[in-house]
């Protein structure tokens, strides 16, 4: 390149020709910064794919729940008898129904006779609570085999009316205290949290005064509604424990609560008054507007995704270039799995296969549009079927086997199941009639081993009035027993004449129960109980033996069926139907967005890989500007020289010059 400077000689702009040449050196600098900034502006595009997939992944997983599609409304001509809501498992039947409500269920309140303070003295002891059914007919009380007896010690420093009321809220028994002051005293009033008359109190006292069926003391407390009053129920009942009585279409219905999940299948009924002798009428239809809803959301989301793709690697005729992913092969690969997943069939043919079957279809610009009508169509003729389309489940032929779950190996489609074995529970019976007398430190204590999860029980001492009554109390306190409620395990205990049997609620290899020991062995279940291991379910499914775990088959892998799971509740052996199972368009698409954003997935590699190429154009950057300062220091020094050595000759000339100007001239000789 030409280089100029101002002057000559020593006049040598030395910074200036220095400035020129290194401004020629600098331009493959130049090259890779512009590089580097190219990546770094993909690295900001991957980031805000990366955002934006995450959303849509998360968006894909909410409206891959069936619940979104499977809704339905319910409503009662009068609302101010019962409210009704629709369940979101898709068993609720479209219809009329004609309801009546007899008998609302209420709780049990008991309340003491008045103390004159909050801070009069009660007494110190313990408090045991059973929960059962109270039949004023015959005067006995049935103890609730599902609500373990309860157990509160109140000490001595809190033997005051308000300090037993706090002790019973604090130990969470399942009975709140509170303390009423009517004008003639305060008055300890229990209420029991849940109603249903299976859940009536019966109140036993272990007074430190050592009276516990007097009326001083803590045994002031005390509530058995079989017997007389100072003789052990010194409590004055104040509201009884009753069921929720209702007819729905003719047949008489009794639940323990006036919310009711059971009654009408997939809808739930919240009892709020009585209307005996004059039915209101209750109707169930499918709740189009939220599946209709849910399909507008997933094409919402779809499209979001699809702009934000578009904007980052589709061509600009406007701006005449591409987006900063235009060409890329990640971003492409992302686009294409995207719409792979969209336009795939699913199923096997029965039912809607396709997203245009019920309005939803693929524009120019690849983005999604629905027809509002077609799309109230679908619904109106299959809604049913309009859940299947987006989310992943499976349906069974045979009421008794239930989908439970595959993984991401199995494939969609129709699988017959075989059971060759129902599972079994561990049990364990006695070899005698059980003895109805219980004795503290005689006959009271047993250990068991249930599911392999050790249990000692105390039983309360007295005469049982029946094989069952004693069952009940074995049961309470198994069930009420830590250990085996934190590990979820119970068991039911029943008798046949007298003989008591124990079952693990547990099926399968890992259920048993086991008599370990205990002073009162021999007297519930006599010298040689015979116990019995629980037995896993067994069959196959899609013609392959299947795991079974439990009555949990799983389907062996290497075939399409891979890790299907299916429960079977019971039923006859051998052929048992198929399972329908599929993958809908919102699981799919879920799935795809999940692989995309996996850390060893296409955008974390891309990442990586830019990251890389950064780094090594740092690197390249700072080794090529060290090379830079020694290639400016040589011209510095070069042309330093050249300006020293060029000053010198100016001198020279100069001084010749002046020479050559003292001469004399040839006219002077």
């Amino acid at each position: 390149m030409a280089i100029t400077a101002a002057g000559a000689g020593s006049n040598l702009d030395v910074n200036g020709i220095v400035s020129q040449l290194m401004a020629a050196e600098r331009t493959p600098l130049a090259l890779l910064q512009k590089r580097e900034s190219d990546y770094q502006a993909k690295l900001s595009a991957y980031g805000t794919l990366k955002g934006a997939l995450s959303a849509f992944q998360t968006a894909m997983q909410g409206l891959a729940d069936p619940a979104k599609y499977n809704a339905v409304s319910a409503s009662a001509a009068d609302s101010s008898l019962l409210t009704a809501t629709g369940n979101s498992n898709g068993k609720a039947v479209p219809g009329s129904y004609s309801v009546e409500v007899q008998q609302l269920a209420q709780q049990q309140k008991i309340r003491s006779e008045g103390f004159a303070s909050t801070s009069s003295t009660v007494g110190s002891g313990t408090l045991t609570i059973q929960y059962g059914t109270y039949d004023n007919v015959l005067n006995t009380f049935t103890l609730n085999n599902a609500k373990p007896a309860q157990t509160i010690t109140i000490e001595p420093s809190s033997n005051t009316l308000s300090g037993v009321r706090d002790a019973i809220n604090a130990a969470n028994a399942g009975v709140s205290a509170t303390i009423v002051n009517d004008g003639a005293g305060n008055k300890l009033v229990l209420t029991a949290k849940d109603p249903g008359a299976a859940s009536s109190l019966k109140i036993t006292v272990s007074d430190d005064d050592g009276g516990n069926l007097d009326t001083t003391g803590l045994s002031a407390l005390a509530f058995d509604p079989t017997v007389g009053g100072g003789s052990g129920k010194n409590l004055i009942q104040v509201q009884a424990a009753q069921d929720a009585k209702l007819r729905i279409d003719g047949i008489d219905i009794v639940k323990s609560s006036n919310t009711i999940t059971d009654a009408i299948e997939g809808v739930t009924l919240s009892l709020l008054k009585t209307n005996a002798g004059s039915p209101t009428t209750l109707n169930v239809s499918p709740d189009t507007a939220a599946a209709k809803t849910a399909v507008e959301a997933f094409v919402k989301s779809y499209n979001s995704i699809n702009q934000t793709l578009s904007n980052l690697s589709a061509y600009n005729p406007g701006a005449k270039k591409g987006a900063i992913l235009q060409g890329d092969s990640a971003a492409f690969s992302i686009q294409r799995g995207i719409r792979s997943a969209l336009t795939a069939m699913m199923g096997d043919g029965r039912g809607f296969t396709s997203l245009s079957q019920i309005g939803v279809t693929l524009q120019k610009d690849g983005s999604l549009a629905v027809d509002s009508a077609k799309l109230q169509a679908s619904m109106d003729t299959g809604f049913e079927q309009i859940g299947r389309l987006f989310t992943i489940g499976g349906t069974s032929t045979d009421s008794l086997i239930s989908y439970e779950g595959a993984t991401d190996k199995t494939v969609a489609g129709n699988y017959a199941v075989t059971v060759t074995q129902l599972a079994t529970r561990g049990s364990l019976s006695g070899s005698q009639a059980a003895g109805l007398t219980i004795t503290a430190g005689i006959n009271d204590q047993l250990n068991f081993n249930v599911d392999g999860v050790a249990a000692s029980i105390t039983l309360a001492d007295g005469i049982y009035a029946s094989a069952d009554a004693l069952a009940a109390e074995v049961q309470s306190k198994l069930n009420g027993f830590s250990g085996l409620t934190t590990e979820g395990i119970s068991v039911s205990v029943s008798p046949s004449a007298g003989v008591l049997s124990i079952v693990s609620s547990r099926y399968g290899s890992a259920s048993s129960v086991i008599l370990t020991g205990g002073n009162g062995a021999g007297n519930l279940l006599g010298a040689s109980p015979v116990g019995a291991t629980g037995i896993d379910v067994a069959g196959s499914i899609n013609g392959v033996s299947a795991t079974g775990s439990g009555q949990m088959l799983t389907a062996a892998g290497g075939g399409s069926a891979e890790g299907l799971r299916v429960a079977i509740h019971g039923g006859a052996l051998g052929t048992r139907g198929t399972i329908e199972f599929s993958r809908g368009y919102a699981e799919r698409l879920s799935k795809a967005a999940e692989e995309f954003l996996a850390t060893e997935g296409v955008i974390a590699t891309r990442v990586e890989g830019l990251n890389a190429s950064i780094k090594d154009l740092d690197r390249r950057q700072e080794d090529f500007s060290r090379r830079l300062e020694t290639v400016e220091a040589r011209y510095r020094a070069q042309f330093s020289a050249l300006d020293a050595m060029l000053g010198s000759l100016t001198q020279t000339s100069q001084f010749l010059q002046q020479q050559l100007a003292s001469l004399p001239t040839l006219n002077e000789k």
